[in-house]
């Protein structure tokens, strides 16, 4: 039966779930500027399909089915959106039309390795599938609320509608059901980041963002979160193996030799997809040689710590600052002087990579928990056939940002965020913002130093002073609280009902945010 489940038919409602994934991520990137969570809208249509009274649909009562749909299209709605537009919007928005092929194949070629990478390392001790991943947990307890029924489907039930009521009025309500699971020492740091953000202008009145300060901050707890990276590695020659991955109560299935081929092997292909980005784009005769080379080196550096600073948030909280830390990378390589046609490479480089990576994130984790009990054999086995879906929602996503791209920019539809970078790279940077991000750095590597890589503290507040989202903040606080209260009161016994409850709250917003951008648009 594993064998039958790529079946043409298969194959051809995968497409059309993508192909509907792909045109409302283009379309809500480019009208509103963000992109909502189809994972479980995918689960839903899932379901509906596996209760049609058709021997055809009798396979998608099946939940690995369910959530290779649930895969396929949330992969096309962040791969032709964040992956995709967002860099090929760059050289329009900067009147590079020019650019705009090179660029589409650039951001393509590293939305694949971004893929290969995260396949490689997910259920590793850096990345495992026994952290948070907060969308995966919502996603994979709708789908088996709707398989099971019972007290499940009734708690997971009030919190959908807890979370959509609450979204209504504008509270964070993902924010709020994170920490009803997450890690308490890392979501207080992003709580408490963003409420600095969010009133550090009405209490001292001072602008973070003015001073680079949420910049410098993320630059250096990234170095340190890099640094403590590579220790885990080097670590891991010298002691058993097993005492290295293994969790006290979970057993990953990825080992160190995974993480060197997914980070080193990807490393190297970042090298040659920004040589292949370079020739296509015409700029190695127009630069110096040694230029071109620091190009291609920091354009491939730049990727890969994108991706997994993201992947280290968006495992923690469930909110990835790919914009933040892509901006952060084209600061930096304006501090390295190069010029306006390189940096827009680079920037579309880079926000390339890192949504993906998280999205693919929660979808594993997602079929994790489907799969709970499965062997290791099974487990991965499981994971390909999600990769197998994923890859069916990229590649719609790259043909049909290939053919309709062009359709958004003559309309003038271009993502906000590509008016960011181009501002920025057309102002250039003044005063002394080398030495502001250098200062701030320090305090966001002591702190990132402090929590270890388990807690990721000065990640975690980073991505908070990156957001202006107070109420997220004080959603985050008082889920945190609500949370300790309750363990103390019912003790370690109510700790799956929160969990499944909380779930709820994060599809209620999911699904709130969904439709609520789709109105928006109409």
């Amino acid at each position: 039966m594993k064998n039958k489940t790529f079946d043409l038919t298969f194959i051809i409602l995968s497409i059309i779930v993508a192909l509907f994934g792909a045109i409302i991520g283009m379309q809500l990137i480019t009208s509103l500027g963000i992109t909502p969570n189809t994972s479980i809208i995918g689960a839903l249509i899932a379901m509906l399909i596996a209760r049609i009274p058709m021997q055809l649909f009798y396979k998608y009562r099946s939940l690995e089915n369910q959530n290779l749909v649930q895969t396929t299209i949330s992969a096309a709605t962040f791969g032709a959106a964040n992956s995709l537009l967002i860099p090929v919007g760059i050289p329009y928005v900067m009147g590079m039309p020019e650019l705009i092929v090179p660029m589409l194949v650039g951001a393509g070629v590293a939305l694949l390795i971004d893929t290969f990478i995260l396949y490689k390392v997910f259920d590793t001790k850096l990345f495992s599938a026994d952290e948070v991943w907060p969308p995966g947990v919502a996603t994979a307890e709708a789908l088996k609320a709707g398989d099971e029924g019972g007290a499940k489907a009734k708690f997971l039930g009030l919190g959908i509608i807890g979370g959509m009521i609450g979204s209504h009025f504008g509270i964070s309500m993902s924010a709020f059901g994170v920490a009803f699971i997450g890690n308490i020492w890392a979501l207080t740091m992003f709580g408490l980041g963003l409420l600095l953000r969010g009133y550090s202008v009405p209490l001292f009145g001072v602008d973070l963002s003015a001073y680079y300060i949420p910049h410098g901050m993320m630059i250096g707890a990234g170095m340190i979160a890099l640094l403590q990276f590579i220790l885990v590695l080097l670590r891991s020659k010298k002691q058993n193996i097993k005492k290295i991955l293994q969790d006290e109560n979970h057993e990953n299935t990825r080992n160190e030799k995974d993480i060197q081929m997914g980070f080193g092997l990807g490393y190297i292909l970042y090298v040659i997809g920004a040589i292949v980005v370079a020739m296509m784009a015409g700029i190695i005769g127009d630069m110096p040689i040694w230029q071109v080379i620091l190009f291609v080196l920091f354009a491939a550096f730049a990727a890969l710590a994108s991706e997994i600073i993201v992947g280290i948030a968006a495992m923690h909280s469930g909110w990835f600052p790919a914009f933040a830390v892509t901006l952060i990378s084209l600061i930096i390589g304006m501090l390295l002087g190069f010029p306006p046609v390189a940096l827009a490479l680079l920037t579309g480089y880079t926000a390339a990579t890192g949504p993906a990576f998280a999205d693919l994130g929660y979808d594993f984790k997602t079929g994790v928990i489907i799969r709970k009990g499965a062997s290791i054999e099974q487990e991965l086995f499981g994971r390909r056939q999600q990769l197998k879906s994923a890859l069916i929602g990229f590649g719609v996503a790259m043909v049909m940002v290939s053919l309709f791209a062009n359709n958004f920019f003559a309309k003038d539809l271009v993502p906000p965020v590509d008016r960011t970078y181009a501002i920025t790279i057309e102002s250039g940077l003044t005063g002394n913002v080398g030495m502001l991000l250098l200062l701030w750095a320090i305090p966001g590597a002591i702190i990132q130093l402090i929590g270890g890589p388990k807690r990721q503290m000065g990640i975690l507040l980073a991505t908070g002073l990156l957001i202006i989202n107070p109420i997220a903040g004080w959603a985050v606080m008082a889920g945190i609280l609500i949370r300790t209260i309750v363990l103390k009161v019912k003790g370690p016994e109510a700790e799956n009902t929160m969990y499944t409850t909380a779930a709820g709250f994060i599809a209620g917003d999911a699904i709130y945010s969904f439709f609520s951008s789709i109105w928006k648009v109409k």
